[in-house]
C-alpha cells in the first residue's frame, strides 16, 4: 500500500506554510503529495502566480520520486556534473531548485511538500514551515 498523509494533516501543513507566506508577504502555491508524489492537497493563495500551481506540484513530485529535498539537486544538475540534464527527464516533472521536501515518519517517506511563488529562498522558507509543522505532529 502507498504511504500517504491524511487530508486533515495535509491541510495543517498547508496552513502552517501559508502563515509563513503571509508573514513574508509573498503569496504562494503549496502542495502536499503522498509518498509517490501524487496530490493529496493543494492551495493557491490569492495573488500567487498561476505557473506556481504546476511548479509546486512538480516540486512535491520530485521530492518523492528522488527521495530528496529539491535544492539538493541543483549542484549535481549543473553542466559537467553527474545529473546534468535531470530536469529534462520524466516528462519535465523534475524540479532541480529549492522548495520541495520529503516528509518522513519512522524512517519512511510518507509524503512531500512543494512550494512555489517566490524566490527560491522564499519557497524554501515557506516549505520549511510546513516541514516544521510535520515534525511537531509526528514527534
Amino acid at each position: 500500500m502507498v504511504e500517504s498523509i491524511p487530508l486533515a494533516t495535509a491541510t495543517e501543513l498547508i496552513e502552517a506554510a501559508e502563515e509563513k507566506a503571509t508573514e513574508i508577504e509573498n503569496p504562494m502555491v503549496i502542495t502536499v503529495a503522498n509518498s509517490e508524489g501524487n496530490l493529496v492537497a493543494q492551495h493557491r493563495m490569492d495573488g500567487a502566480w498561476l505557473a506556481s500551481v504546476s511548479i509546486s506540484r512538480n516540486k512535491a513530485y520530485t521530492a518523492a520520486a528522488l527521495e530528496t529535498p529539491t535544492h539538493e539537486l541543483a549542484e549535481p544538475s549543473e553542466p559537467g556534473n553527474s545529473l546534468y540534464g535531470l530536469q529534462n527527464t520524466d516528462d519535465g516533472q523534475l524540479v532541480i531548485f529549492g522548495g520541495g521536501y520529503p516528509l518522513e515518519q519512522d524512517g519512511e517517506i510518507v509524503g512531500t511538500i512543494g512550494v512555489s511563488g517566490g524566490a527560491v529562498a522564499q519557497d524554501r522558507t515557506v516549505a520549511e514551515a510546513g516541514v516544521e509543522r510535520w515534525t511537531e505532529l509526528t514527534e
